[in-house]
């Protein structure tokens, strides 16, 4: 908001797209700079989480089915199917990074960013089908046909082990996490993430943790009552827990492949900028596109003052761009279309309900 009186009360949720071709938004060199400047710092965070995580994934493993081997425990072998997904979603989540940092071609003009957001999608769905899949199948099979654990200390000290890799990759994803979500909430960091590297690598670990938790009490009560179904019963526990967490994580995911707007700060800070200049009537919305973690094309609906020539409103544009791309550089691409208020209002309203924009009134379409 702009807070000025000229500038009518609208809905600035979404605009129109400057036509291709026009002086907004073609400065290659202060987009392809500010994309640069954006990507290092979080791609570089990012990549230490999934290593981190990926270390501790194949100790963990290994542990593992050497000690199901060992002592024939269903739930241990289990845990050692949901490492070996772990091992597996870190590195096509690594897979994923290195794509998306595939610099703009003439297909893909602002960049290859989604592809990590399809394989941290694909990652969500292999920890239901096989991690969430596997360990309620083994679970179900040893409450049907359930067999004595044998020499249950291994368990506790693969367990106890495993706790500790665990743990160590818990805390530097947390750690990475707590400084990318700043002042919000937890949850609500997790919902507004751009970036499915470190709450994929979070969340995978905490379910991880509390499955190793119901796994040792599973083994413990198997041992103390001589009874081998509660480690099957711990295996589906185990199973459910990674169920949850692949929803969790295929809702969000999902939701950044499909597309979704940059953050409300964004776009506040966009309509705020363009509001301030004087040669800016009014700012009367914007929609914007997440290409990206780091990755964000926005288009501006602005109206400016009529005496202005073409030379003086390309000059405002300049000063638009350069004060968005400082404040946001992962906005890549800032599109503004010179328009009234009124226009803006008809044909946002025709798009949302849905009724073909007549020749007339016609405009661009909106960014996919």
């Amino acid at each position: 908001m702009n807070g000025r009186a000229s500038c009518p009360a609208t809905d600035r949720s979404a605009a129109a797209v400057r036509p291709h071709g026009s002086t907004a938004g073609s400065r290659p060199g202060v987009e392809h700079r500010a994309s640069s400047i954006a990507g290092g710092t979080m791609a570089a965070s990012g990549h230490k989480v999934v290593l981190v995580a990926l270390a501790g994934n194949v100790a963990v493993a290994i542990t593992k089915f050497v000690a199901a081997g060992i002592t024939g425990s269903s739930a241990m072998l289990s845990e050692g199917v949901h490492s070996l997904v772990d091992c597996t979603n870190e590195l096509l989540m690594l897979y994923g990074m290195r794509r998306s940092q595939r610099a703009p071609d003439e297909a893909h003009p602002f960049g290859h960013g989604r592809e990590l957001y399809f394989w941290a999608f694909i990652v969500a769905l292999l920890v239901f089908a096989l991690g969430a899949g596997v360990s309620v199948y083994e679970g179900v099979h040893h409450l049907r046909h359930p067999e004595p654990m044998v020499r249950p200390s291994v368990n506790y000290l693969v367990l106890g082990a495993s706790i500790v890799f665990e743990g160590w990759s818990w805390i530097v994803a947390i750690r990475q996490f707590r400084r990318d979500k700043g002042a919000l909430g937890w949850f609500q960091a997790f919902r507004q993430s751009k970036d499915p590297t470190t709450f994929t690598v979070l969340f995978e670990d905490t379910a991880a943790l509390a499955g190793l938790v119901v796994a040792l009490v599973g083994v413990a009560l198997a041992q103390l009552t001589g009874n081998p179904t509660y480690d099957g019963a711990a295996s589906i526990v185990i199973g459910l827990i990674l169920a949850v967490t692949a929803g969790l994580l295929a809702r969000e995911t999902k939701a950044l492949l499909v597309g979704e707007s940059a953050g409300r700060l964004v776009r506040e800070d966009i309509l705020r900028i363009a509001g301030a200049d004087p040669d800016v009537r009014c700012a009367n919305g914007v929609i914007t596109q997440q290409f990206g973690p780091d990755t964000v094309v926005a288009a501006l609906s602005a109206d400016f003052h009529d005496h202005l020539d073409t030379p003086r409103i390309e000059q405002c544009i300049g000063r638009i761009e350069t004060g968005v791309q400082a404040a946001h550089p992962e906005v890549v691409a800032l599109f503004i279309k010179p328009q009234t208020a009124e226009t803006w209002r008809r044909r946002i309203s025709r798009l949302r309900d849905g009724v073909a924009v007549t020749r007339a009134d016609a405009a661009p379409p909106p960014l996919h």
